[in-house]
């Protein structure tokens, strides 16, 4: 048992240290949550309504014994963009509820079969390196987001931006290396005001937005069949479904440091089933407003392990609080504000940590590449999704980049001999 813990899981603080303990679960969460809006095209303000929205429904699926937070999904960036140039932004978050409604599915099998066949589908071999190509794929957009400027419709070297982006680039590397406890948690809102200060000293803020914006605003919403028009195609599917793949599995990596951290079985109690339910209900909720997909975030377990604070009340709390925050007007427009350098700089960071930790995988669970099996199915998907190759099948249906790497990966999996007992709930991750 953790016999150090402050708060259990059930535990109900004093009001003044649940409000603090929310605020600082809340800023934890707040830098890559409204990032992931920001690189997409979809409204930060929805972005942090739908993490909160989707944070309760998951407490109360999964019967206030999980205190995880959810957050909008690095994973779906490259897949949101994708659906958005081949049906515009309502095509994405259409795509975003087929997801739920496979976590749905999963989380049916999971509940009438087990949960061990999903670990042993699922192997580090064939996750990490999908992890890897999530994180590099995006690379070039990370550089020239960090780099360039649109000029009359042209991206041009601009060093004036570029230098912000290194100084929030740097920012967040210095909070990650210098710094403990909680502000080592928040290195993505950390190095985003650092860099926006910076922006605003050389000049290349612009805030008429900020003076214009009310204190009170309704956030943008993106509801099927009221604001968008929506049709459902094979491309659509195949772009974004095949990325639960790599979520699903993060999921269960999340569920389990999570336990470690607290000290308690969640795959047992709740129970996976209940745990895939409640973040794919999540993002059947946050799609059907115009939000990102959700998943649960590494930086809330982060900030549980430092404080030993686990009460489910506090997460609730951090989860109000992002609702409150989403329908404040100034706030929301000072986000949109951020220059796109400051946002290339900390993306050079973040898309780089998602790679790493593909890689991370890899060495925790000690795949062996003297193997040719795993030699084979890492480099197949590294190079099929880094490659951006593509399978046409018609003029309305393709699978291509990570979600083909995805697929490939699975199968490579399943028919190539020699396949190990390895699994995700080996995870030596702390």
């Amino acid at each position: 048992m953790n016999d150090n813990k402050v708060l259990d899981v059930l535990d109900k603080p004093d009001a003044g240290k649940w409000l603090a303990l929310s605020l600082q679960h809340m800023f934890a969460m707040f830098g890559a949550t409204i990032l992931v809006p920001q690189l997409v095209g979809l409204s930060p303000a929805i972005a942090l309504l739908t993490s909160g929205l989707a944070t309760i429904v998951f407490v109360l699926v999964t019967r206030f014994k999980v205190p995880a937070y959810l957050g909008s999904s690095f994973a779906f960036i490259a897949p949101i963009i994708a659906a958005t140039e081949n049906g515009g932004i309502g095509s994405a978050m259409i795509g975003s509820m087929f997801v739920a409604l496979v976590y749905a599915l999963v989380s049916l099998l999971v509940w009438t079969t087990g949960p061990e066949w999903i670990m042993k589908f699922l192997p580090p071999v064939v996750v990490g390196p999908v992890i890897m190509v999530i994180g590099l794929a995006l690379a070039p957009t990370a550089v020239s987001m960090a780099s360039t400027i649109q000029v009359d419709g042209v991206a041009e070297y601009n060093l004036l931006h570029f230098s912000a982006a290194i100084v929030t680039l740097a920012s967040a590397i210095i909070c990650l290396m210098f710094f403990r406890g909680v502000i080592s948690l928040m290195p993505v809102l950390i190095g985003i005001v650092v860099g926006y200060i910076y922006s605003a000293a050389i000049g290349i803020l612009d805030f008429t937005k900020v003076h214009e914006a009310d204190w009170f605003a309704i956030p943008e919403f993106l509801i099927p069949g009221i604001d968008y028009d929506f049709v459902v195609t094979p491309t659509l599917l195949a772009i974004m479904v095949p990325i639960s793949i790599v979520t699903i599995s993060e999921h269960i990596g999340h569920q389990l440091v999570l336990g470690r951290v607290v000290n308690k079985d969640f795959i047992r109690d709740p129970g996976l089933n209940r745990s895939l339910l409640g973040d794919g209900l999540g993002t059947l909720l946050s799609g059907f407003l115009g939000g990102p997909p959700k998943t649960t975030y590494g930086e809330n377990i982060g900030v549980m392990a430092i404080t030993r604070v686990y009460s489910i009340y506090v997460i609730i709390g951090a989860a109000v609080f992002a609702i409150v925050f989403s329908f404040i007007g100034k706030l929301m427009a000072v986000i949109a504000t951020i220059p796109t350098a400051v946002l290339g700089g900390i993306s050079i960071l973040l898309f780089g940590i998602i790679a790493s930790s593909g890689l991370r995988m890899l060495v925790d669970h000690k795949v062996d590449f003297g193997q040719q099996r795993n030699l084979v199915i890492a480099s197949v998907i590294l190079v099929i999704g880094i490659g951006g190759a593509s399978i046409q099948f018609s003029d309305t249906f393709q699978v291509e980049g990570m979600a083909l790497a995805a697929i490939i990966g699975v199968f490579l999996n399943m028919v190539l001999p020699g396949r190990s007992n390895d699994s995700l709930a080996d995870s030596k991750t702390e």
